[in-house]
């Protein structure tokens, strides 16, 4: 098929695609770091990504030259922990999780039929916290002040008395930092692939790359949070002497690792799913047929998402945990094999069933296959306790983890950057070059990671710096070391391929593999806004069942077709049957994001270096910032001051009361919540694990003033639940004054919660017991202030006309910040009052 980019074109369409051109346009010049759209965003997110790679794998290098030979002294002891702690974090945190959510941001609005995010600012804020993050993390090796205690910090090696530096404070905050990203992208990516398909994509019909990313980022949501949590704690421990993880403050070390793996299980499974995407869109395009066993497929899936939270002790089961925990986490890690093996035999029936074509893409695809599978069967040695026991800590667990993720996600991702290409840069890739770089990456690969497997039944622990000819370890240690640097040489030989590619490469048809996709019914390269019209979608292989739709597209035949509005929109469906329930008006370019990541980095550096007035100053500054940005919503005239919509088009979200504002505080309320049940599992934990933990007989919080604080509340909720259904009425007397009623409540409540906190006299720097109770406090007191901040704010764009009984949006979204804040308190005066009282002290 030709491209369409040579379609002939009428003077109404050629209009139409002058409009989309000027209204999505992305500024030049300074002006770029303005750009919320989410092609641009999603390129930056994983060139950011691939430089991060590079300095990672640089690290790699550096220690396989030190472990070459005995008794090396290349490194120091401390440069060596240094560079070994900096591999793990830079690879797992700064290019793993990011360029696969890059790559989710670039393809999926693309694969769904939409033409761009449904938060694009939320795009925006997010890849420069990463870029902001990933500098300041980097920044500590060449201040020599890198963090020394292993990628997973484990305590109390990472605490103030064993790594008294700057190094763990550079983890804890620029990874907490880090981390605001990959929230960011997982919030944005859930709601975006709910509610914003193109018409008739129904759930069922959606494309497996898609399910994909809806697993992953709802798995960010929930499985980053408890991390998050830990970062803030042991940062307080260093900082102000709290004893979270200090026994003889009444903390546990092993606190942290439950934390930590709370997260960092749940991630390998982040990691690898979407990986697995990518290979089953590939598979069925180069099998010539539909993927066999759709539904099965996505049942592993959830099932997957799901067992992968179950699975976090197995990596303590040195730890000294009871018997029958050990029997049951030792069980659900040999179950993920399960889901595991069912999309296996998917794509291998696929294969079986279909005519296969062997190309460049797929050459990637069977060296995943070859090299996850292996990792696969070490990871069910790895659930035996026993076995585990022997080999726990040693060289044969780094080589396990390699396989996983080298093969479960880089294999796959550069599949997927082969076979997307071409749709970024409309030209061909090289053959050529592309089969020596595979075969020199997988073959150093196993060279180095194979042998790694033998060194560790050997006994080779993973820190070791160094090593003597005596224990043996001499020649797999040398083989290791010039596979890896084989390794290097093909990721050297693909950085060229692709360089070279943009000049180069032969012009690509329009769709060069024949592929199914809807990302390939559009010009190459893509333009900002995606699409000149939306498609209705009635099949899961649109492009093989209507292969007309690139040209129908282009010619503007389909949905949304106009923009003499100025707006720029995309279809919201429903989250289940496609079917359309409102157009969605998107944000244009901005400076608020960069400004907000900008105040939070000058808030990471304040407490690096423990200016703490500056970071207060900063985080009021962030604060003011992100509300300024929520000013230009709903009617204010940078956004959608004018509510007129074609002929028999739905209305635009923000005159709806269900729009994806809706579900963007939903979404984002399960990692808030993820986050506080992390902080009771902690409370738990201490009471009734940590020796030392100390209970006083009484509690030292006011009963009067809790309950007083949660009636002011409780009335809150009452009052905006009766604003938002008089709403629903398309009645706005009185809403005004209601909010501000609201957020009177708000603020006496948080006036009782400090007058709890003022009088409890808490000694939290003394006990575990009272540094918990103190950031509980503090939190449910900063949601208190954010809901009466923000009914406040809601009180004045009610005055301004941006908020009213036709544009009823954003008290929904408020209300929903508040039916949250309503459990969290009265559960949070459960377990630290009622039990506690009860209990009368015991635990």
């Amino acid at each position: 098929m030709s491209d369409t980019k040579d379609a002939s074109l009428t003077p109404d369409t050629r209009q139409l695609h002058e409009g989309l051109a000027r209204v999505w346009a992305n500024p030049r010049g300074l002006g770029a770091l303005t750009v919320v759209n989410h092609t641009t965003l999603g390129l930056r997110f994983m060139a950011t990504g691939a430089v991060f790679f590079l300095i990672g794998g640089l690290l790699a290098m550096l220690i396989r030259t030190q472990l070459a030979f005995p008794d090396n002294n290349f490194m120091s002891n401390e440069t060596y922990n240094q560079v070994f702690t900096m591999h793990g974090t830079v690879m797992m945190f700064l290019f793993a999780i990011p360029i696969l959510e890059g790559l989710a941001i670039y393809m999926i609005p693309k694969m769904i039929g939409a033409r761009d995010l449904v938060c694009p600012r939320l795009t925006a804020f997010g890849y420069f916290c990463y870029l902001f993050g990933g500098i300041i993390l980097t920044a500590s090796l060449f201040l020599d002040m890198a963090p020394s205690s292993g990628w997973f910090m484990y305590t109390p090696l990472s605490s103030g008395e064993y790594s008294p530096g700057s190094g763990s404070d550079f983890w804890l905050l620029g990874i907490t930092f880090v981390e605001i990203s990959a929230l960011s992208a997982g919030v944005e990516l859930v709601v975006s692939i709910l509610r914003t398909r193109t018409e008739g994509m129904a759930l069922h019909k959606m494309p497996l790359f898609a399910w994909y990313i809806l697993a992953m980022a709802l798995m960010i949501v929930v499985g980053f949070p408890p991390l998050i949590l830990g970062s803030i704690l042991l940062e307080l421990e260093r900082a102000t002497g709290m004893p979270f993880f200090d026994p003889a403050g009444g903390g546990d070390p092993v606190l942290w690792a439950h934390l930590f793996w709370l997260f960092g299980h749940p991630e390998v499974y982040i990691i690898f799913l979407p990986g697995a995407g990518i290979v089953a869109t590939l598979i069925p395009v180069f099998a010539r047929r539909p993927i066999v066993g759709y539904g099965w497929v996505v049942a592993a899936i959830v099932i997957m998402g799901f067992v992968s939270f179950g699975l976090w002790v197995h990596h303590m089961f040195t730890l000294g945990i009871p018997q029958l925990a050990t029997a049951f986490f030792s069980a659900a890690s040999m179950l993920v094999a399960i889901p595991t093996g069912i999309q296996l035999f998917v794509w291998l029936s696929t294969l079986w069933l279909g005519r296969p074509i062997m190309s460049l893409p797929m050459l990637w695809i069977l060296g995943f296959l070859v090299i996850f599978v292996l990792g696969g069967l070490t990871g069910v040695m790895l659930a035996l306790v026993p076995f585990n026991w022997q080999v726990h800590d040693t060289h044969f667990v780094v080589a396990h983890m390699h396989y996983v993720l080298v093969g479960g996600m880089l294999f796959p991702l550069l599949a997927g950057l082969y076979y997307w290409l071409p749709q970024v840069s409309g030209r061909m890739p090289s053959e050529r070059l592309g089969k020596w770089s595979f075969w020199l990456i997988f073959l150093g690969f196993n060279l180095t990671f194979l042998i790694m497997h033998w060194t560790g039944l050997l006994g080779m622990r993973r820190r070791v710096f160094t090593y003597d000819t005596a224990m043996g370890w001499d020649i797999y240690n040398l083989i290791s070391s010039i596979g890896g640097f084989m390794m290097a040489g093909g990721v050297a030989l693909l950085i060229i391929d692709v360089a070279l590619h943009f000049r180069f490469g032969k012009p690509a048809p329009q769709n060069p593999w024949n592929a199914d996709g809807l990302e390939w019914a559009m010009p190459k390269p893509p333009t900002p806004y995606n699409f000149v019209s939306l498609p209705r979608l009635e099949t899961r292989n649109p492009l093989w069942d209507v292969p007309e739709l690139p040209r129908t597209l282009l010619e503007g035949r389909h949905g949304l077709a106009t923009i003499d509005h100025g707006r720029r929109e995309t279809w919201g469906s429903d989250p289940l049957t496609g079917k359309l329930r409102e157009v969605v008006h998107l944000p244009t370019n901005s400076w608020w994001p960069l400004l907000a990541a900008l105040s939070l980095a000058v808030v990471c550096i304040s407490l690096l270096v423990r200016l703490y007035p500056l970071a207060a100053v900063a985080t009021l500054i962030a604060v003011g910032f992100l509300l300024r940005w929520s000013w230009e919503n709903g009617a204010h005239p940078k956004a959608a001051p004018d509510a007129t919509v074609a002929p028999g088009q739905p209305p635009l979200h923000s005159r709806t009361m269900n729009g994806p504002g809706v579900w963007t505080m939903s979404v984002s309320h399960l990692a808030n919540g993820s986050l506080y049940l992390s902080l009771l599992f902690g409370w738990f934990y201490l009471w009734t694990v940590a020796p030392e933990w100390r209970m006083p007989e009484t509690s030292p919080l006011s009963m009067p003033l809790l309950v007083a604080a949660g009636l002011a509340l409780t009335l809150g909720v009452l009052l905006l639940a009766k604003l938002v259904r008089r709403l629903r009425r398309r009645h706005d007397a009185g809403l005004r004054a209601g909010m501000n009623v609201a957020a009177a409540l708000g603020a006496l409540q948080s006036t009782l919660l400090i007058g709890v906190v003022w009088l409890a006299e808490l000694a939290p720097t003394e006990s575990a017991h009272d540094a918990t109770l103190l950031v509980a406090l503090l939190y449910v007191l900063i949601h208190a202030l954010l809901g009466a901040l923000l009914c406040l704010l809601q009180g004045l764009r009610v005055g301004y006309g941006f908020v009213s009984a036709e544009v009823p949006l954003e008290p929904v979204v408020v209300l929903r910040l508040w039916y949250y804040n309503l459990v969290v308190y009265w559960s949070l005066f459960v377990a630290i009052w009622v039990i506690p009282t009860v209990l009368g002290g015991a635990p």
